[in-house]
């Protein structure tokens, strides 16, 4: 990893993040699960900001390679869905009974 923070912050595509950390990832995978992956990056970020706020720039370029790799790896061991990320996953449908709902009474 050669880049700076300052390079990191301009990044906005999810292939970037994997080529300014030298990372191997799969292409069609990224394509599926881009936003699941970013999402999951963006929460971990955070809380290596919050955690750890004096940490030097390669450390912190660091850890957010280490958040990389997690976030990438959540979504080959899950899904979407059960990872509930967007508020989507979270709503109950409408017009919908669930088998949970229904009582004998």
């Amino acid at each position: 990893m050669s880049g700076t923070l300052e390079e990191f912050k301009k990044i906005v595509d999810a292939e970037a993040y994997f080529q300014f950390f030298n990372l191997p990832y799969d292409q069609h995978f990224v394509n599926v699960n881009r936003l699941h992956i970013l999402k999951k990056f963006s929460q971990y970020m955070y809380e290596i900001d919050e955690k750890f706020p004096n940490l030097s720039e390669t450390e912190k370029l660091t850890q957010y390679c280490l958040a990389l790799q997690k976030a990438y790896q959540v979504f080959m061991e899950s899904t979407p869905h059960e990872q509930k990320l967007f508020k989507v996953f979270n709503d109950k449908p409408k017009n919908v009974v669930t088998l949970t709902e229904i009582t004998s009474d």
